[in-house]
Formats: C-alpha cells, sequence, structure tokens
C-alpha cells in the first residue's frame, strides 16, 4: 500500500519525508490558503523538488481547460512521471482524466462519494480514484464500505487503478484501509505520527533503555556532580546548608586528615530532633557516632550497586575512587539517565 503525506505546510513536509519511504505528497489549493500560500505555482515548483511523487489540483470548468491548467503547470519545469493532476469527479472530470491519460499523464480523480462516481473514474483510466472517508462519515454514510466496493471493482474488472483512501482522521482509519486492501493511503503528518505508537511498546523499550544501562554504565558515570562533603567541625545546621547546596539528603563527614568518620543523612536529622529537639543543631558533627557507611567503587557497574542497595537496604551508598570519596549514589539514580 503507497504511503502519501497529505499536507501543505512546510514544515510538516520537511519532516514527513526526512522518513525516507513517503511515496508522494498529496495537497489542494484548501490546503495552501490555509498555510497563508499566495504564490501557488513557486510553491509547486518547490514541492516538486522535495519529494518522490507530487499531486496537485488542475482545475477547470470542462474538459479542455483541465487539460490546459495541467500543460501550464507541467511548463514550470514539473516531471510528467512524478506528477499526479487530480481532478474532481463530474462528466467533464472524467472526459479531462481520459483525455491525459491516453496523453500518458497521471491523474487523480478525487471527491468520489459513491460508487458509480468511482466506475466513471476507473472507465476513463484514473491512474488513482480517490473517495473521501473522513468527509462521508461526517455524514453519517458507511464510507469504509464504499472503499471496499472500489477495491472489489478494481480487481474484478481488472482497472488499472489504485484507489486512494483520503480524509484520514485517525490511525484506526489507517488499519481499516489496510484490511481492505486499499492500494494507497493519503495521512496528515499528526496521524502518521501516531501510526508506531503504543504503550506497551514504549514501556518495554523503557525498560531495555535501563536495564542496558545498568549493563554498561560505571558508578561514576551515574553519580551527580559534586562531592558532598562536610568536616567534622561544622554544626549540625550548617551541614543541613550543605545537604541543600548540593541537592542531597546526605553529606560525607570528615575528619581533619580527609578520611571518613561517617555519613549523615536527613533522616539521621530527624532521628535526632525528635529524641534531643531544636538544641541539636548546634552540636558538631563530630560529636555524633556513625555506623560504617556503605561504600562502593566507582568504577564497578550499576548492577553491582543495585546488588549492593539490596542488600545493605540503604538508600545512598559512598562512592570511592582509590579509596578516597568522591561522591554519593543514590538510590534513584539507578533509575535516572
Amino acid at each position: 500500500m503507497e504511503l502519501y503525506l497529505d499536507s501543505a505546510n512546510m514544515k510538516e513536509i520537511e519532516e514527513g519525508f526526512k522518513l525516507g519511504f513517503l511515496d508522494g505528497l498529496t495537497t489542494t489549493p484548501t490546503f495552501m490558503q490555509r498555510e497563508g500560500i499566495t504564490d501557488i505555482d513557486g510553491t509547486i515548483v518547490k514541492l516538486s523538488k522535495m519529494v518522490p511523487v507530487l499531486q496537485i489540483e488542475a482545475l477547470g470548468s470542462n474538459a479542455e481547460e483541465i487539460k490546459k491548467e495541467a500543460y501550464r503547470q507541467l511548463e514550470l519545469g514539473l516531471d510528467p512521471k512524478r506528477t499526479v493532476f487530480k481532478i474532481p469527479v463530474s462528466l467533464e472530470g472524467v472526459r479531462a482524466c481520459k483525455i491525459l491519460r491516453n496523453d500518458g499523464l497521471l491523474v487523480n480523480v478525487h471527491l468520489v462519494y459513491t460508487l458509480q462516481q468511482a466506475y466513471m473514474a476507473m472507465h476513463a483510466g484514473a491512474t488513482y480514484v480517490c473517495p473521501l472517508v473522513g468527509r462521508l462519515q461526517d455524514q453519517g454514510h458507511d464510507a469504509l464500505t464504499l472503499i471496499e466496493q472500489c477495491v472489489d471493482a478494481v480487481n474484478y474488472y481488472g482497472y488499472d487503478t489504485k484507489i486512494m483512501f483520503s480524509s484520514v482522521r485517525h490511525n484506526e482509519h489507517v488499519r481499516n484501509a489496510i484490511n481492505i486492501g486499499v492500494h494507497t493511503i493519503t495521512v496528515p503528518l499528526k496521524v502518521m505520527k501516531s501510526l508506531t505508537e503504543n504503550n506497551f511498546t514504549q514501556v518495554g523499550t523503557e525498560q531495555f533503555f535501563r536495564d542496558t544501562r545498568m549493563m554498561m554504565v560505571k558508578v561514576k558515570e551515574a553519580i551527580r556532580p559534586g562531592n558532598p562533603t562536610v568536616s567534622n567541625e561544622v554544626a549540625i545546621k550548617d551541614a543541613i546548608i550543605k545537604m541543600t547546596e548540593y541537592g542531597f539528603g546526605t553529606v560525607i563527614v570528615t575528619n581533619k586528615d580527609g578520611s571518613v568518620q561517617g555519613i549523615f543523612t536527613d533522616g539521621d536529622l530527624r532521628r535526632l530532633l525528635q529524641k534531643e529537639g531544636e538544641h541539636v543543631l548546634s552540636k558538631k558533627l563530630k560529636e555524633l557516632e556513625y555506623k560504617a557507611p556503605v561504600s562502593i567503587d566507582a568504577n564497578v557497574i550499576l548492577n553491582e550497586a543495585a546488588a549492593l542497595f539490596k542488600k545493605t537496604n540503604v538508600d545512598n551508598i559512598m562512592v570511592t575512587d582509590g579509596g578516597k570519596p568522591i561522591g554519593m549514589l543514590d538510590i534513584q539514580d539507578l533509575k535516572n539517565d
């Protein structure tokens, strides 16, 4: 099934065709008017250089005027093998279709709302016949049955025509087109971008990234910037300020010689306040008792850190390099990129 982008927005077109596999672009005078385009010919020429196949309107009140407009546009420098002329279905429209097809040009007979209209376009040799599904459904009609009947007619009678599913409103329309066996679909960028989205896919992909990170990233690459150390000579209230500055709920308490006395956490602070009251804030850190800090070498991978967190049931681990503290690893750092 051919996949076209349906747009006249330059940013959308540039973004869509970066995919590298779209078959072409459909546009309309209405799209161009909405985008504030005033130089239609200039825009057509620009688009023709951006996309593999360009489908543009050839308007006229009779077949001769439609033919004249198609050739006028070709004289702008368009490649006839990469340009499809869109003609609204009518008696003069299908006559123009036959004339242009006899000249070897490509034609899309569109604004099709009935099987009879589609049949006339097919019999006139239209390259594409284009029912507008969304618009038909807006009017309460069974547009999908029409599309299916058009596909069946092409297959049954052997017409050299592709049925194009247009006026796409949501990605369910794309699924409908695939199920029916439509030859071509033209889709707005917003809908196209939703075609690869699925919550389960996103969850699974994020899990793969997290698990790969755990096996490849070293602890030193995961710790936050800054080494949250404070001298044991400072008071608890000053340690709180340092916690805030560093953005950690933990600081490493060091002796005068730089050796580690222990780890002081916001949990330790809450317990001291509950036990001794606010006056404890004036105490110096060296007056407190500390358990031996849980530490890990900076050069091991995060999987080892995860195992240590699980084993020790702590929220923060001191990271050392050559025996010296270089930072803290929070359990949340295992989850963050």
